[in-house]
């Protein structure tokens, strides 16, 4: 099956789960791994139909009935991928529907099977792995499970499910410190909910490890601190049309030739340019990691028009450039990230 025809069933089943999960939502809440399990049976039959009616196959009357159970759709999935096993989205799919089944087992081998056919994918480098531990005996991530782990956060720095797994699996290795240090950059992306439980994770393997809480994150701790980088951002005339609606601004420093990840960031409407940002340790998502403890930093700016820390495709950005971490830098945001 070629890679439109599986764009095609993945839109069916995104369309599927939308739907179902507006309609299963009181399943959903008392019966999660009931809801799970219509839900994987109802959007693979959705997959089945179009191997029904999208391929020549479906001239054939035996080949045009719906699989009416969870168990029956993975059968017709199963034979889909014998036939043609070099379809990633298949086996994923085929992961999902066996964690429906409860069989955490031919889940992870089939994940298995989809990180061989994608092995720089970190969103299934990270679901391999955590499949992996659910099948372990003592659902503990195994020296494979880890390297995908390690694999995915250099392929994406914060990814946050792979940063999660991860430390968790350094503290079943009684590694509690470099849990924490793993966990630690997450704080600066998760939402204000996520946080308080995200910190105490980490202060719980602080502890483990022999070290004082993280500084508690209180109105004076995020009260800019004396000094500090001046960073004026303006946009190029060219972009400043293309800004989408309710865009963010993310201002950033990291350590100048260090790992991407931020030692001093702030998030803001993408509105009002130029303007300026005032970048000091009370930006640090890293506690143990303040602008002020480096010399030198790159800093750049970028617009996303989701949000998202991370960067994606068509993203306005200014290129990184070094800095002192005191004085004052100016970028102009000039190119749209490929």
């Amino acid at each position: 099956m070629g890679g439109a025809m599986w764009g095609f069933v993945i839109a069916g089943l995104v369309l599927a789960v939308l739907t179902l999960a507006y309609v299963l939502r009181p399943l959903w809440r008392t019966r999660r791994v009931a809801g799970i399990a219509v839900i994987a049976g109802l959007t693979l039959a959705t997959a089945m139909t179009y191997f029904a009616i999208g391929t020549p196959a479906a001239l054939d009357p035996a080949q045009r009935e719906m699989p009416r159970t969870l168990e029956d759709a993975i059968v017709k999935l199963e034979g889909e991928l014998q036939r043609d096993p070099n379809q990633v989205e298949g086996w994923r799919l085929l992961a999902r529907a066996y964690i429906a089944q409860g069989n955490a087992a031919k889940a992870s081998d089939a994940l298995a099977r989809a990180v061989k056919l994608a092995p720089d994918d970190p969103d299934l480098l990270a679901e391999g792995a955590e499949m992996r531990a659910l099948a372990a005996p003592e659902r503990r991530f195994d020296a494979e499970g880890v390297a995908m782990l390690r694999h995915a956060i250099e392929l994406q720095p914060m990814h946050q499910r792979a940063r999660w797994f991860l430390g968790i699996a350094q503290r079943q290795a009684s590694q509690p410190a470099e849990a924490a240090r793993t966990w630690e950059p997450l704080l600066s992306v998760v939402d204000a909910a996520a946080a308080a439980p995200l910190r105490a994770q980490i202060d719980a393997a602080r502890a483990e490890a022999g070290l004082s809480p993280l500084p508690a994150a209180t109105a004076a701790s995020q009260s800019p601190a004396q000094g500090g980088l001046k960073v004026k951002v303006s946009i190029a005339p060219e972009l400043a049309a293309k800004i989408p609606p309710n865009a963010t601004l993310f201002v950033i420093a990291r350590q100048a030739g260090g790992p991407p990840m931020p030692v001093a960031v702030e998030k803001l409407p993408a509105a009002g340019f130029p303007r300026e940002v005032v970048l000091d340790d009370s930006d640090s998502p890293m506690p143990t990691m303040k602008l002020s403890q480096l010399e030198a930093v790159d800093v750049l700016a970028r617009i996303s028009a989701s949000g998202d820390a991370m960067p994606k495709s068509g993203d306005l950005e200014a290129k990184a450039k070094p800095s002192k971490t005191s004085g004052a830098i100016d970028l102009v945001i000039d190119s749209v990230r490929p």
